[in-house]
């Protein structure tokens, strides 16, 4: 078996292959590493036929739909998840066929209802279910800390002690474990009594994730993150930089439109000098009255540079081909100490 284990921050996903039928699966792919996932495939040879999440992620997002749209592939995850864009949904003792490796399903809820482990020869990818040194959390929605006690106790620490263990999150930089060491070694695994377990689980006190209320919306539903919005509208907008602004500005260059897509008391608090204002969330409804001529060169700015990128990406969108957005914000011209207008 081809193997590769990629690493983002705390979060682990993994390349596995047939090395007779140069198939390959991933697991856990996350979204900023789809490159480098599709760059493993080919260096070793390998076509990616299916993509797997071991359960619905709350602290990062998924590339699953992303690499599923680009490869033509199926997304393989639990029969419970509920994201409706699962093609293949695999229930507790079914296989995966890839070449003639079989990726064992063992379905293991508590971190999430629709948590599994997978088993592919001598390796055990855990999921969330079992960390090296700890377990997943079950404070997250539906999470469940009766149900991983009875995954981890009545299911996972009965297999073959001998087993790799390789999680999907990982912050110390270990690569993988055994159960056995975790069965010897994991502080967790030592509450073996089902009430201790269940009552030291609910007072972990661990913060929740950065991203949780994006990554369940992402991660349930297939939607762009903020991120990938961003980049899309990157992706068709011009910039100019604000030296370029300050310099034309200083001109008066007259066939330049500075629109501010802020609110209005950011705007009255200080602005590019000769900017109008119209806040990004009329600009549909108010750009025909405010910009009668769609051929004029718009300059888009906001606070930070995403929200005028992603206004200029739509004055495009619905004609204003000349759109183009600030390369940076109002807070970068105000640390350049350029000039501000505050009528």
């Amino acid at each position: 078996m081809l193997f590769e284990q990629v690493a983002t921050g705390g979060c682990r996903s993994y390349v596995i292959g047939c090395t007779h039928s140069c198939a390959a699966a991933l697991i856990d792919p996350e979204l900023s590493q789809i490159d480098r996932y599709l760059a493993l495939a080919a260096h070793h040879g390998l076509r990616i036929r299916h993509v797997i999440d071991t359960h619905t992620h709350a602290d990062h997002f998924s590339a699953t739909r992303e690499l599923a749209r680009r490869l033509d592939v199926p997304i393989a995850m639990h029969q419970s998840s509920t994201a409706p864009f699962v093609d293949m949904r695999v229930g507790d003792g079914e296989s995966i066929v890839l070449g003639q490796l079989r990726i064992n399903v063992m379905h293991t809820p508590g971190h999430t209802r629709d948590s599994m482990c997978l088993r592919v020869e001598n390796r055990l990818f855990t999921g969330d279910t079992l960390l090296i040194g700890a377990t997943g959390r079950t404070d997250l929605p539906t999470g469940d800390p009766e149900a991983l006690h009875d995954s981890l106790f009545n299911r996972v620490l009965r297999l073959d002690p001998s087993l790799e263990v390789y999680p999907a999150h990982e912050y110390k930089n270990r690569s993988h474990t055994t159960l056995a060491q975790e069965i010897e070694q994991n502080p967790r695994l030592q509450k073996r009594d089902r009430t201790e377990f269940v009552e030291m689980m609910k007072n972990l006190n661990l913060s929740m994730p950065t991203h949780l209320t994006e990554a369940l919306r992402t991660n349930l539903s297939g939607g762009k993150t903020i991120s990938q919005l961003l980049a899309a509208a990157a992706a068709v907008v011009p910039f100019m930089s604000l030296e370029e602004l300050k310099a034309r500005i200083d001109a008066r260059d007259s066939d330049l439109v500075v629109l501010d897509v802020r609110e209005r008391d950011a705007f009255m608090a200080g602005h590019v000098p000769g900017a109008r204002l119209l806040p990004r969330g009329q600009l549909e409804l108010r750009v025909n009255e405010e910009l009668p001529d769609p051929t004029v060169r718009i300059l888009t700015v906001c606070e930070f540079g995403r929200v005028s990128t992603l206004a200029a990406a739509t004055l495009r969108q619905i004609g204003f081909q000349r759109a183009i957005a600030l390369d940076g914000g109002m807070k970068a011209w105000r640390e350049a100490a350029y000039p501000l207008a505050t009528s």
